[in-house]
């Protein structure tokens, strides 16, 4: 074992919030120089806050830093980068009207006669990207790259800023998997030129793939520090929720019944008048799961709420067990048949203030037995509340918290549970487990295949590739708010596969998409 020291020793470090949340405890994290050290947790365990007090946008209530045996105050991120820490946020900081060259150099700009001397900048970003296998094309415009390129943006600004440990948070989330392997080549140039890294990542396989050594939180505690290459996905998986949890989805083979869903040649403008969505059309059928892959910002938030009623198609046809939806209103919407697991639960999913009770009858209580004349029934909506809180595992002292109390898993569960209790004939799913733990995700996924075997019809949006291909017994692949692919015969498909359509390099003809409807 090396002598060298530490590059960077947490120890005992804890923080208590003012409202007395306990979000580390007494937490003990120690890394390598020149590894790829992975920290992994379900949401609430603490890991995002103790990367935040390392680069100063947290201050530990008690505990000490040293970066190389040296004892250091990170009392805030300029102070972090001046000691060689750079983090890069999952939500990119970047101006997009401005290339990736001045975005580079932004905050530290080479000068010349007092203004930016872009020739420098253009130098600094090239060298900086022929070093670290990051290739961006400099006197591009953010807002005309991938999102791929735009992370490479950002980490080209950290070691531009003199970063030797680079946190990088969640940062294959919204990337394809050929993004993905890029990222993962540059990483390992990174380490190859002395950098230290720390991934953040939910996605158990990259880790495996990509860290030399894994720690483990949970409950605000550090569980284990561990060789990557010693331990399994589900080793990982029970050391983050304490249980066994099994990662693989279980469907029994395909019984597809009638079209429930029908969209044709849907349009779709935005209010600045760009083109969202082109001319989309699929089918979704009783008894299956479609799955709607791509980037995010093809379209597919506009497809979903346009479906739902929450936006007006310019041209196109909705078709919803045979009547026609195009411009009814949620309500009519809901009243068709459909179900609605929104994006944004916090915005669009549940009320914060009322009740799981109140939340679990939002979209009926003007209905019996919950209403009778004028007057609405408590003793009815108790028992429904305390009937789907069972059936739904949500984690709750009583039917009348808070929703806006709960975990980000339970408040999911309350919005499956509003939604599959309606009985609906289409499910419409997005990102259904977005910001919930491995647990809650588990169970999700259980009651997704379960309304797909009822015979309920699911269409299922993700950002999340290896959920799609899980869930899915058909694959749609959104690119520029068009379908470029439909996949029908999916246990054959990779992810590379699907990451070439994604990408927009390979496309379906019209005649092939139209042949997998």
């Amino acid at each position: 074992m090396s002598t060298e020291p530490l590059i960077v020793a947490m120890r005992q470090i804890v923080k208590v919030y003012p409202n007395g949340l306990r979000a580390n405890d007494h937490v003990t994290f120690e890394v390598r120089p020149r590894e790829i050290h992975a920290l992994v947790g379900e949401n609430g365990a603490g890991k995002s806050t103790l990367m935040k007090i390392l680069y100063g946008l947290e201050k530990p209530t008690a505990g000490a830093i040293y970066l190389r045996d040296q004892l250091v105050h990170i009392d805030s991120p300029h102070t972090a980068i001046a000691l060689g820490i750079g983090m890069v946020h999952q939500n990119f900081m970047l101006v997009p009207s401005f290339t990736i060259a001045e975005n580079v150099v932004l905050g530290a700009e080479p000068l010349r006669g007092g203004v930016l001397d872009r020739k420098a900048a253009i130098a600094i970003t090239r060298e900086l990207s022929r070093r670290y296998g990051l290739e961006v094309d400099p006197e591009a415009t953010v807002d005309a790259v991938p999102v791929g390129v735009r992370q490479r943006v950002e980490i080209l600004k950290a070691l531009y800023r003199g970063a030797e440990i680079l946190i990088l948070d969640e940062p294959t989330a919204v990337l394809t998997p050929q993004e993905t392997q890029e990222l993962f080549a540059a990483i390992r140039q990174l380490v190859d030129n002395g950098k230290t890294v720390i991934f953040i990542s939910h996605k158990l396989r990259e880790v495996k793939e990509i860290s030399d050594r894994v720690s483990v939180m949970r409950n605000a505690r550090m569980v284990d520090t561990v060789e990557t290459a010693s331990v399994s996905e589900e080793q990982i998986a029970r050391m983050m929720v304490g249980r066994e949890v099994f990662l693989q989805v279980h469907k029994p083979p395909l019984q597809r019944g009638e079209p429930v869903l029908q969209v044709r040649d849907l349009e779709y403008v935005s209010d600045a008048g760009v083109e969202v969505l082109k001319r989309v059309s699929f089918n979704v059928y009783a008894g299956e799961i479609l799955g709607i892959a791509g980037v995010e910002g093809n379209g597919q938030t506009e497809l979903v709420e346009v479906i739902a009623g929450l936006r007006r198609a310019v041209s196109g046809c909705v078709l919803l067990g045979g009547v026609d939806i195009t411009r009814a209103s949620p309500r009519q919407v809901r009243r068709a048949g459909a179900a609605h697991i929104p994006e944004d639960r916090l915005t669009n999913g549940v009320a914060l203030s009322a009740t799981i009770a109140e939340n679990l009858i939002v979209d009926r209580f003007e209905q019996p037995p919950f209403t009778r004349g004028l007057l609405m029934q408590p003793r009815h909506i108790a028992q429904h509340a305390e009937r789907l809180i069972e059936q739904f595992a949500i984690r709750a002292p009583s039917a009348e918290l808070q929703v806006g109390m709960l975990s980000g898993g339970n408040m999911q569960k309350v919005v499956l549970a509003r939604e599959l209790s309606a009985r609906p004939k289409l499910l419409i799913a997005a990102q259904p487990t977005r910001g919930v733990d491995i647990g809650a995700s588990e169970f999700i996924y259980d009651q997704l295949v379960r309304a797909r075997n009822d015979g309920v019809a699911v269409l299922l949006v993700s950002a999340d590739l290896s959920e799609v291909m899980a869930l899915s017994d058909r694959i749609a692949v959104m690119k520029d708010g068009r379908l470029t692919a439909i996949f029908s015969n999916t246990p054959h498909l990779s992810e590379e596969e699907i990451g070439y359509y994604m990408l927009g390099v390979k496309h379906m003809s019209a005649e092939e998409i139209a042949a997998n409807w």
